[in-house]
């Protein structure tokens, strides 16, 4: 089974996390498949916007921590670092369809989308921290001025998840349906941003991005330099391994 599902249908290209049995955690293989199929589509004339989703039960539980440490991210290259670019810089609209667990970098994509669709099974929730390490594809930054100081604190410093009826009163997310209406929706709404006049529509996007476009790639690089600095550290190393060895992470003296 493949774990990244590919298909362009009337200009849309709909990706879908397609690991259900790891709650759609990420593995290198798929990030690479990620970056390349942003990159891809961003050259492609016959996509138009694109529509990520997961199943109506788990959006992604972030990485396959497993996989994850048998090559930890270390180098700007690797692709992860290329996902996060990739995603951050794509001139074309990106619609999510959120529901289930969206935790880590199933959070902190979705600053990088135009439109997110959750159930109101979604639940949010970004436990870099608490991994001993620090926030990454420029959350730090974006929860921020997204959410409100105090509600991204709770949820980057605390680690603590939030609901989709949160997200939605901090402005995370436009709508709430039902879990298996979310992915129609999502195509719903990307068809008809296919259907609108695209040199308007690009600008349209452009315009609202550019402001901080360099500002978001810088904190995204920095995020990254400290990221893989971080996994050196003897907190992520308990982190981690306590997540391995299913026990409580125990920081008396980190």
């Amino acid at each position: 089974m493949t774990d990244l599902l590919l298909d362009t249908t009337e200009q849309v290209l709909t990706i879908t996390f397609n690991r259900v049995d790891k709650k759609n955690s990420f593995t290198a293989d798929m990030y690479a498949a990620l970056a390349d199929a942003f990159t891809q589509a961003q050259r492609d004339d016959a996509v138009r916007v694109v529509v990520i989703q997961g199943h109506e039960t788990v959006f992604s539980a972030g990485n396959d921590i497993a996989d994850f440490l048998k090559a930890p991210p270390v180098s700007p290259d690797v692709p992860v670092f290329r996902f996060m670019r990739a995603i951050s810089s794509f001139t074309k609209p990106i619609v999510a369809a959120v529901c289930g667990p969206a935790v880590g970098i199933g959070s902190t994509m979705l600053f990088h989308c135009d439109l997110i669709y959750a159930g109101d099974n979604a639940a949010f929730s970004m436990p870099f921290v608490n991994l001993g390490v620090c926030p990454e594809a420029a959350s730090s930054l974006l929860a921020p001025q997204r959410m409100g100081y105090v509600r991204a604190a709770e949820a980057l410093l605390l680690g603590d998840p939030f609901s989709a009826e949160a997200a939605l009163e901090m402005g995370l997310i436009n709508r709430i349906v039902p879990p298996t209406e979310v992915n129609a929706l999502a195509r719903r709404q990307a068809l008809r941003l296919a259907a609108k006049p695209q040199q308007p529509l690009l600008i349209a996007k452009r315009l609202m991005k550019q402001a901080q476009a360099s500002l978001v790639a810088t904190h995204m690089a920095e995020e990254a330099d400290i990221f893989g600095r971080l996994l050196a550290e003897p907190a992520a190393r308990e982190a981690f391994g306590a997540f391995l060895e299913k026990r409580k992470p125990n920081f008396e003296n980190l």
